[in-house]
C-alpha cells in the first residue's frame, strides 16, 4: 500500500483506537456504562488531537511496520506517554484535578491497541507470508556477526528465497543457544547430520575472516550433503556497498585451493615498473593480459601490448584503456608474430622497452605433440628472436614465462620451454639485460586448463571425462601467477629461474568431484570416466630437477633454482635442421636434449 493510501487509513484507525481506549477505561474504571462526560469529552478529544500530533513528530506513520523492531516500539512508548501527559494537564487546567487512575488505564490500553494494530504487519510478514511463499530451508555456517547480520537480513527481507533455519559454529560456547530465534545446533562436524535432520535446502558459510583451508574443510562436509552450498560476498563488497549481506555467490574452486592472498613487495616492484616502457608478449592470453592489469597498477610510462590474434589484443587493450583513463599510461597496441625476428628487432628499436614480459607460447600439450615443429618455431625461435632483439636494445629485465612441464619433460610443449629456458639464460651469461624465466604450473581460468573443459561437460550432463584417477596436478589462480612473475622480475639478477610456490598438489579427480558438487549436482548424475594418459602427459609435474634445487627462497612464495647445463650448440643444431625432419624424430632429439640425455651432433652456432 502506498503512504498516501496508507496515511488516511492509519489516521482512521488510530483514531477509533485512541477514543475506544479512554471510554473503555472509563468503564473499567467506574464500572458503570454512563461514559459520556464533559471533562472526558474533553479529554478524549486532547487525546486524539496530541497522539496525531506526536505520532507526527516521530513519524509513526512513516514506518515499515512489516520490518518493525525494538525502536518502533520505543517511539510508540514515546507518542502515547506524551499523549496522556498533554492529556493531564488540559485536566489540571480544565477541573484542577487529574484522573489519575483513568490515565493509566487509557495508557496501558493505548499502547497495547495502537502496538498490537502495528506489530501485526511484522507477525503477518514472520508467519503467514514465510508459509505462502514456501521458502528453501537454510543452514548458515558462521554465528558470529556476519552469520547474525545474514540471518536478520534474510528474516526482514521478504524478497529472498531463503530461510534461516538454523547456525552452525565451532564455538561450543554457543552450542544449543537461540540467535534471532535461530538454534545453534553444533560445530562443523554436525554439517551431515543438520542437514538431513532438518532438511537443509541451502547452505550459506558467512565467515569473512575465513582463510581457504578452513574454508576447504567446511565445503568437504557440505558436498557429503545434496545441499546448495554459497559463502558470503567478499567483506569489502560488503563495506563499499557494491553487493547486500543476502547477495550470496557460489563457492568456486578457487576458493578450495587452500592458499592465501600473496602480499607482493610493492616497494621493489614499483622501482622497476613505474615510469618504465614495458613490453608484454602473448598480451591477449589468459596470463599474458593479466600481467598487463597488474603492471598497470604500479603506473608504467607506456605499455605495449604485443600479440598475433588481433581479436584479443583489441579486448585487451580497450579494457586497459577504461580501467585505467584516469591514469597517464600511453598504451600502445602491436599485431606481430615473435617468429619475424625483423619485426621484434623494429619492435624493440622503436620503443626501446626496458622490461619484458614473455608470456606467447605454444602451451597445449597433445596439439604440440602432434605438430612439433610449430613447438620449435614458436616457444624456441620465438624466444630466441625476442631475446636476441632484447639484448640488442638494452632491455633491463627479461622475464620469461616458463612452465612446471619444462621440469623433466615428457612432451614436445615441456622439451621446448625447457630449451627455451637455456637460450636466455646462456644470453645471460654476455648480456648487461638480466633474463630468467618463471616456472609455475596449471593455472585455474586459463584457456588451456581443465577447468573450463570439466565445465562444459557437467552442463551437457556429463560425464567429466579424466585422463588416470591418480593424476596430480599444482594449481594456481591467474592474478597469483602474474602477481608473482612481476615480483620475480624484481628479484631478477640474471640467470636464475624462478620457481613459483604452488602449494599442495591437487588430484584430477578430486577437483572433478569438486566442480560436480559445486554445480549442484551428484557425481553419481554427472559421473566421471577415465579415458587413460595422452601422450606427452605425466602423473605429476614437478617444479625443480635434482640438479636445480637451490635452497634460498628469496620470497615466501618463490624459490630460485641453480642452472643447469646448457646446450646452447644442440639447441642451434635443432634449430637449423628442424625443418627437415619427420615429426618422431625431432620428438625424440627435443625429449632427449630436454632431459640432459646426450649430444644430437651439435653444429657450433652462435645465438648471441
Amino acid at each position: 500500500m502506498a503512504y498516501r493510501q496508507r496515511l488516511p487509513f492509519l489516521i482512521l484507525m488510530d483514531s477509533f483506537i485512541v477514543l475506544t481506549a479512554i471510554y473503555f477505561s472509563q468503564f473499567l474504571v467506574n464500572a458503570t456504562f454512563h461514559v459520556i462526560t464533559i471533562p472526558l469529552v474533553v479529554s478524549s478529544l486532547t487525546l486524539l488531537l496530541s497522539h496525531h500530533v506526536f505520532s507526527i513528530i516521530y513519524k509513526l506513520y512513516k514506518k515499515a511496520w512489516e520490518y518493525a523492531s525494538i525502536s518502533e516500539l520505543i517511539m510508540i512508548f514515546k507518542a502515547v506517554t506524551f499523549s496522556i501527559l498533554t492529556v493531564a494537564v488540559v485536566q489540571e487546567l480544565m477541573v484542577q484535578a487529574i484522573y489519575l487512575r483513568l490515565l493509566v488505564v487509557t495508557w496501558l490500553l493505548h499502547i497495547l491497541l495502537i502496538g498490537g494494530s502495528r506489530f501485526c504487519w511484522r507477525v503477518f510478514r514472520d508467519i503467514y507470508m514465510k508459509k505462502v511463499n514456501n521458502k528453501k530451508r537454510t543452514l548458515i555456517v558462521g554465528a558470529g556477526a556476519a552469520g547474525t547480520m545474514v540471518a536478520r537480513q534474510l528474516i526482514t527481507n521478504n524478497d529472498t528465497e531463503l530461510l534461516p533455519t538454523a547456525f552452525i559454529d565451532d564455538n561450543f560456547k554457543k552450542h544449543n543457544l537461540d540467535i534471532l530465534g535461530i538454534p545453534v545446533v553444533g560445530g562443523i562436524n554436525r554439517i551431515e547430520s543438520a542437514v538431513q535432520e532438518l532438511n537443509i535446502d541451502n547452505i550459506v558459510i558467512a565467515i569473512p575472516s575465513l582463510n581457504k583451508k578452513e574454508l576447504n574443510r567446511i565445503f568437504q562436509e557440505c558436498a557429503k550433503t545434496n545441499a546448495k552450498a554459497q559463502i558470503l560476498p567478499m567483506l569489502e563488497d560488503l563495506v563499499t556497498g557494491k553487493v547486500s549481506v543476502n547477495q550470496f555467490r557460489d563457492v568456486q574452486v578457487e576458493d578450495l585451493l587452500g592458499r592465501e592472498p600473496i602480499e607482493l613487495h610493492i616497494d621493489s616492484i614499483s622501482g622497476y615498473i613505474s615510469n618504465k616502457v614495458i613490453l608484454v608478449t602473448g598480451a591477449g592470453g589468459s596470463i599474458g593480459s593479466e600481467i598487463c592489469r597488474q603492471v598497470c597498477k604500479f603506473n608504467p610510462e607506456q605499455l605495449i601490448l604485443l600479440g598475433h590474434g588481433e581479436n584479443s589484443i583489441y579486448s585487451i587493450e580497450m579494457e586497459l584503456k577504461d580501467t585505467f583513463q584516469e591514469t597517464q599510461i600511453k598504451f600502445i597496441t602491436e599485431v606481430a608474430d615473435i617468429q619475424d625476428a625483423n619485426k621484434m628487432m623494429s619492435i624493440m628499436n622503436t620503443y626501446r622497452p626496458q622490461v619484458v614480459y614473455h608470456a606467447a607460447a605454444h602451451k597445449h600439450v597433445p596439439l604440440m605433440e602432434r605438430n612439433p615443429e610449430e613447438a620449435v618455431k614458436n616457444n624456441m625461435i620465438g624466444t630466441m628472436n625476442l631475446a636476441k632483439a632484447a639484448n640488442r636494445h638494452g632491455v633491463e629485465t627479461f622475464v620469461m614465462i616458463s612452465t612446471d612441464k619444462a621440469v623433466n619433460p615428457t612432451s614436445v610443449m615441456g622439451s621446448t620451454k625447457r630449451l627455451a629456458e637455456m637460450i636466455i639464460q646462456h644470453l645471460d651469461k654476455t648480456s648487461f639485460t638480466k633474463f630468467v624465466a618463471v616456472r609455475f604450473g596449471n593455472v585455474l581460468g586459463s584457456r588451456g586448463s581443465v577447468i573450463p573443459l570439466f565445465k562444459r561437460q557437467i552442463e551437457k550432463g556429463g560425464p567429466v571425462t579424466v585422463t588416470h584417477p591418480d593424476m596430480i596436478r599444482y594449481f594456481m589462480t591467474i592474478p597469483e601467477a602474474s602477481r608473482l612473475v612481476i615480483q620475480a622480475g624484481s628479484l631478477a639478477k640474471g640467470g636464475e629461474i624462478f620457481v613459483l610456490d604452488m602449494g599442495e598438489p591437487v588430484k584430477i579427480v578430486d577437483l572433478a568431484k569438486n566442480l560436480i558438487k559445486l554445480s549442484g549436482n551428484s557425481i553419481e548424475e554427472i559421473g566421471i570416466e577415465f579415458t587413460g594418459m595422452r601422450p606427452g602427459e605425466k602423473l605429476f609435474e614437478e617444479l625443480l630437477q635434482k640438479g636445480e634445487v637451490h635452497e634460498q627462497q628469496v620470497h615466501p612464495k618463490i624459490y630460485i633454482g641453480k642452472t643447469a647445463d646448457l646446450y646452447i650448440e644442440e639447441i642451434t643444431e635443432i634449430i637449423s635442421t628442424y625443418s627437415t625432419l619427420e615429426k618422431h624424430k625431432l620428438r625424440e632429439k627435443l625429449l632427449n636434449l630436454a632431459n640432459n640425455k646426450g649430444s644430437v651432433s651439435p653444429k657450433l652456432v652462435s645465438i648471441s
